[in-house]
Formats: C-alpha cells, sequence, structure tokens
C-alpha cells in the first residue's frame, strides 16, 4: 500500500508517482477554465434577477455587494477532465465545452444546496450563498442551474447530446442519492466500510465520471469507450473525496476555506471516521462511546476545539486515517488501470494520470 506524507497542519495525504508531474496539471486546469468560463457566465446569465446575481456570487464573479470580484471559483477538475475526454475520443477539446459547463452546473447546484443542508456558512474563503442571501435564493439557485445544466446539452439537438444528457441525468440522480445517504448516516451510530464507500461513490465518484466521459460522448466515442473512461472518473472520485475526508478533519482551514474539523462539527460518518470505529483496540471503542454520547448532546455546538482535537485523535489512533489515506492510494491506482484500456494520445493519457495525481495529493 501506499506511503503518506503530512502537510503543514499534521493533514495526512498519500503519495504517488507522477508520470507527468502534478506540477504540470495547472496548464490543463487553466484551460478547462478559460474555455469553459465564457459559455458558463453566459447560459447563467439567462437566469431571472435575482438568481443571475446570485449564482455570479457564488462562482466567485461578484462579491457579496455586487462589485466584480476575482474569487477563489474551485480547482475547475471537472471541466478540465470534459474537454480531455473530448480529445481522448479524437475530437477538438473545444467539442467538449457544453459536457464541461452542464457538469460544472450540477455540480455547483449540489454545492448550493449542500451548504445549505450541511449548515456550512464558509466556501472558498468566503460566505456561503444561504448565509449572505438567505436560504431560499440557495434553493431556487440551485435548481435554476440544474436546469440550465439540461438545457446547455439539449440545445446542441444532436444525437450526441442526447446519449450526454442520459449520462448527466444519470449521475445527477446518483449524486443526489448519496447526499441522502450521507445526511441519513450523520444520525446512525454506525455505518459499515461498504455503506460509506457506495455513499461516496454516489455523492462524488457519479459526477467525476460523467465529466470524463460526457466529452467523448459529445466527440462521438462508442459506449464501451464511454463506459470505460467513466470507470477511470468513478475511481478517481473515490480517490478525490477520501482525500476530501482526510482534509475534512485535518485540512488547514487557510487552505480549505472551512472551519477546523469541520466534518466532526456534523457528526459526518467519513471514511476516517467509520473505518476507526469499524477496527478492533481501545481507540475504537472510545471514540464510539464519545459519538454515542454526542449524537444526544444537547450542548454539541458549543464542544471546544479540544474536544474536536480529542476525537480526532482517537480516530488517528484507530488507524482511520492512515487507512483513508491508503484507500485514495488503492482508487488512484484503479483509475489510472481503467485508462489502459483505451487507446488515445499520449500526451492525453498523461494528463489524465497527472490529474488523478493531482487529486490524490492536494491539500484543499
Amino acid at each position: 500500500m501506499s506511503s503518506t506524507s503530512t502537510g503543514s497542519r499534521g493533514e495526512t495525504v498519500p503519495t504517488v508517482p507522477s508520470a507527468a508531474g502534478v506540477e504540470d496539471v495547472s496548464g490543463v486546469l487553466d484551460r478547462g477554465r478559460t474555455l469553459a468560463t465564457p459559455v458558463l457566465r453566459a447560459a447563467v446569465d439567462r437566469l431571472a434577477p435575482p438568481m443571475d446575481t446570485v449564482a455570479a456570487y457564488h462562482f466567485g464573479w461578484i462579491d457579496a455587494e455586487g462589485r466584480p470580484s476575482a474569487g477563489d471559483g474551485g480547482k475547475a477538475v471537472r471541466p478540465a477532465l470534459a474537454l480531455l475526454s473530448a480529445e481522448a475520443a479524437g475530437a477538438a477539446p473545444e467539442v467538449g465545452i457544453p459536457g464541461a459547463v452542464a457538469v460544472e452546473l450540477v455540480h455547483n447546484f449540489s454545492l448550493l444546496h449542500d451548504d445549505l443542508m450541511d449548515g456550512d456558512e464558509q466556501r472558498r474563503h468566503r460566505d456561503t450563498v444561504w448565509k449572505v442571501h438567505g436560504p431560499a435564493q440557495a434553493i431556487l439557485v440551485g435548481d435554476a442551474l440544474f436546469a440550465l445544466a439540461n438545457e446547455v446539452l439539449l440545445e446542441l439537438d444532436t444525437v450526441e447530446a442526447g446519449r450526454a444528457t442520459r449520462r448527466l441525468t444519470t449521475a445527477s440522480r446518483k449524486l443526489i442519492d448519496g447526499q441522502a445517504q450521507d445526511i441519513s448516516y450523520e444520525h446512525r451510530e454506525r455505518v459499515t466500510v461498504e455503506e460509506c464507500l457506495e455513499m461516496e461513490g454516489n455523492k462524488t465518484g457519479a459526477l467525476l465520471a460523467c465529466a470524463v466521459s460526457i466529452g467523448a460522448v459529445l466527440g462521438g466515442a462508442d459506449e464501451k469507450t464511454a463506459d470505460t473512461l467513466e470507470r477511470y472518473g468513478y475511481h478517481l472520485g473515490l480517490a478525490f473525496q477520501a482525500v476530501d475526508d482526510l482534509l475534512g478533519i485535518w485540512g488547514d482551514p487557510e487552505a480549505t476555506g472551512k472551519q477546523t474539523w469541520s466534518d466532526l462539527r456534523q457528526r459526518k460518518k467519513s471514511l476516517p471516521v467509520v473505518a476507526a470505529l469499524s477496527a478492533d483496540g481501545e481507540a475504537a471503542e472510545r471514540l464510539g462511546e464519545l459519538l454515542a454520547a454526542d449524537a444526544k448532546a444537547s450542548d454539541f455546538e458549543n464542544f471546544s476545539e479540544e474536544e474536536f482535537a480529542a476525537r480526532a485523535a482517537l480516530i488517528e489512533e484507530a488507524g482511520g486515517r492512515e487507512w483513508t489515506a491508503q484507500e485514495a492510494r488503492r482508487q488512484h491506482t484503479i483509475a489510472i488501470e481503467a485508462l489502459n484500456e483505451v487507446e488515445m494520445p499520449d500526451r492525453v493519457r498523461a494528463q489524465l494520470v497527472a490529474l488523478a495525481d493531482f487529486v490524490v495529493v492536494r491539500k484543499r
């Protein structure tokens, strides 16, 4: 299994061999952002006021007062994958732009709703939409982005667009399934590792899988090729979420834009927690007792930093942190192996490998 490295706050991330170098990924991400953003902004401009303004704030294009802003718009991994998938099918990257935009719209629909459901007040280092504009606008704008995603694809009016839309709607349904599972698990004392992986495969893996197949479908790829690329994206999504789970407990708030111990504050049954609870030993037993008591505590929201830190320490002692880092590496390996089944230009393959490396070693 993989080794791990420790970041500035002690956040554990898996170390992986890099074919193209994680440092080379910035150009791939920048291209995805550059090509997709104008089309994304044009789609958002279709929304009726004030939804257009609220969406612009969410994407980081304006600040809370409506002034132009160069806010953090996210990593843009999904648009980058959509453009690369078009190239993997032998098409120009521009063919994948509608797919890139559609996937990004669905992703942000989910973020708007997730922030409200989870009560998250910060995303990308500033207040979330529901905190600034209210819960009603967060719900409405999320719904509107979901509708726009399908509109952007279907207005192409091609057979390929119909195939791409089917994949997007299936991925969206799985994403919603995953969010429902995530919420239900917060109220259960025990969740199995298998259940957690299924939930994370739905919540994160499904949309990344769609992102890395949708451009290929728009480029005319057959179903077998699209399905294989989807398998790469699905396991990449599981690796992505495993790292996200590590950052949700041990990540540096200055890098993640979220509170310290954010997942513990929300009682999330993330992979480190579930793996720790599934282990043998005194630390796992003590952790289980504490989390069971937390579920009944009337003053849970007022717990101190030390109390959350103690729970994180028990998760690490029980092996949850290391197991999750190794699982991220395992899913990364499965994703890369899927690429070997698809004929594509060497440059595109190297960039897909580099993106997978980036996902597993990121710190936010």
